[in-house]
């Protein structure tokens, strides 16, 4: 008797410490949106380069390839980085993971803000990737953990709205602000937003073990379906850079566009991308598998469509919409899914994702490269389409060897 009582006494001592790891609601809000004012942050950083190309060339006297090469070193060293800095961090609470990755893009932003040479500014550069490797591993399961289980398609899909928003506002912005001062002015910016997350952060998000908190394992693990979703997401996302990688030149050699109206499809289809994310969130909860293999089938019409149907300007701005509305919901939804099916802890899966989500960016730019001399721009978009077929079939394959498997069980019983 008194073994029974005991372990009811455990049971509850349990549970009223899990609950006392949740905050109070408003504080639940505003960490949640420090969350999503970080990763709005982070993929500005990420590409505002871009929107500053040249301003950058001129006054650091580089080559616009150099300046280029700010976004891709960003990019390989998120994928080489994202696993390793997981696995180190593992056992450090997250509210002081996340103080340190917030105060690292603070400092990384003041650093490359004040930069007088071009190197000074790639190290900046790659300070700031090394925080973004493991904030996308981290801010998952933190997130999603401060609220019922039967949201957690909504948080995620908050999470990629807000980083969508660095295409449609915070690249855009940017550039704007950097036109009218100086390129230097957009990024001391982008560490005054951290600074604001990283307060917000420090002060209401609670200090638990990482192994304690609600999110920290998947709610129903699966290393298959884990793979599959890991395979599917990388395929699409090289498929989706071998053609976007170089969408300028196809929007103005293949459909004609003037530079100023490539421009403004540029916005459109940043606009497309945070419609994307922001529909596919609300089904996110209810129908998971579905969302995912929705999105990586709207790419690949999109792709094909484009390589197929490019030339005419109006239907390729179509084409160019799906391409935008679904590129956003692929990693979001394959975020979402290392939340369900993680075999392991959920961060160290997180980072593997976003690993290789970037891994397949960079092998898309080398690859759209390599088609390029062989054939004219379509033939990248039919490389990427192709690819992300590809995507749609390990994923159509994944379930239907589970549906196979299922009247096997039951026969044997």
């Amino acid at each position: 008797m008194d073994g029974v009582i005991e372990r009811v006494q455990q049971a509850r001592t349990e549970r009223d410490r899990k609950i006392t790891l949740r905050p109070a609601p408003w504080h639940r809000l505003a960490v949640l949106g420090a969350l999503m004012l970080a990763a709005l942050t982070f993929n500005t950083a990420e590409n505002l380069p871009v929107g500053l190309l040249v301003l950058i060339s001129e006054d650091l006297q580089v080559p616009l390839s150099a300046v280029g090469l700010l976004v891709t070193g960003y990019g390989v060293t998120v994928a080489i980085a994202s696993v390793p800095i997981a696995h180190v961090v593992r056992s450090a609470p997250r509210r002081y993971v996340l103080a340190g990755l917030l105060t690292a893009l603070v400092v990384s932003s003041l650093i490359a803000a004040l930069a007088t040479s071009y190197w000074m500014l790639f190290v900046a550069r790659l300070l700031t990737a090394l925080a973004q490797a493991l904030f996308w591993a981290v801010m998952g399961p933190v997130a999603v953990g401060l609220f019922a289980p039967k949201v957690r398609g909504r948080v995620v899909g908050a999470l990629s709205v807000a980083g969508s928003l660095a295409l449609v506002v915070g690249v855009p912005a940017g550039t704007w602000l950097g036109q009218q001062s100086n390129w230097q002015m957009p990024i001391a910016m982008l560490a005054v937003l951290g600074l604001v997350s990283l307060v917000t952060i420090a002060v209401l998000l609670p200090t638990s073990r990482p192994e304690e908190e609600p999110a920290a394992y998947a709610t129903s693990p699966d290393a298959r379906r884990f793979w599959i979703v890991l395979a599917a997401g990388t395929l699409s996302s090289t498929g989706a850079f071998t053609g976007y990688t170089y969408i300028v030149t196809f929007l103005g050699e293949v459909s004609g566009f003037s530079p100023s109206t490539v421009s403004a499809l540029l916005v459109v289809f940043g606009a497309a991308c945070l419609v994307g994310v922001s529909i596919t969130g609300a089904f996110l909860d209810r129908f998971p598998q579905a969302a995912l293999t929705t999105a990586v089938a709207t790419q690949a019409v999109g792709m094909l469509g484009l390589y197929a149907f490019g030339a005419h300007p109006v239907v390729a701005v179509v084409f160019l919409v799906l391409i935008g509305g679904a590129l956003g919901p692929v990693f979001m939804a394959t975020q979402n899914a290392m939340l369900h099916y993680a075999p392991g802890r959920t961060d160290i899966a997180l980072a593997a994702n976003s690993g290789a989500y970037n891994a397949g960016i960079a092998a898309g730019a080398a690859l759209g490269a390599l088609v390029l001399p062989l054939a004219d721009v379509r033939g990248a978009f039919l490389a990427g389409g192709l690819l992300t077929v590809g995507s749609c079939a390990v994923l159509l394959g994944g379930r239907l060897l589970r549906g196979r498997r299922r009247p096997e069980r039951s026969t044997r019983r």
